[in-house]
């Protein structure tokens, strides 16, 4: 389900995790590439991308040239506001491993809904399933965790530098 969502920061990592968990995630096994000029959708591919040039696949990879990437599906419930989950997914994986990834949507209503393949270099592909996978396990609620905490001030003294309007984080 795609919906505009007016929320902190800190409130959107949260849902994020939480559809994360909610998720079905499959990682592919072998390496994937991109096979330019098919005609249609070959039956080993699992999606077809077209430019003003023609119609390219991402098929299980080939020996030859070419870029390897790993990839992961992910299928979330119906219902679920995975609004910002592509974005957040991606930049979570480039601040911890450093590698851009990429994403391919599509639709199956008996499913739940929307499905991602997420690609990435097949250099990293063990740690980037290691990492959503690790994000996967994450218990929502501990008392004792202070991330993902909003904070107000309540009181200060007369010399201080913030006020009741401070919040932490943004």
């Amino acid at each position: 389900m795609v919906s505009i969502s007016h929320e902190r920061s800190v409130a959107s990592e949260r849902r994020l995790l939480a559809v994360l968990r909610a998720a079905e995630v499959v990682h592919l096994e072998g390496s994937w590439g991109f096979r330019r000029d098919v005609d249609g959708a070959p039956p080993e591919a699992v999606a077809t991308v077209r430019d003003d040039e023609g119609w390219c696949a991402l098929v299980p990879a080939a020996s030859g040239p070419g870029e390897r990437f790993g990839l992961t599906l992910t299928t979330f419930p119906a219902g679920v506001d995975n609004s910002g989950f592509v974005g957040w997914l991606a930049t979570t994986i480039k601040r911890r491993l450093g590698s851009g990834v990429f994403v391919v949507c599509g639709d199956n209503p008996g499913r739940g809904g929307i499905f991602d393949y997420l690609g990435y270099p097949i250099e990293i592909a063990d740690e980037v399933r290691r990492l959503i996978d690790d994000l996967r396990s994450q218990q929502a609620g501990d008392p004792l965790d202070l991330d993902l905490h909003i904070f107000e001030v309540i009181e200060t003294s007369p010399t201080s530098a913030i006020s009741a309007e401070t919040v932490w984080p943004r």
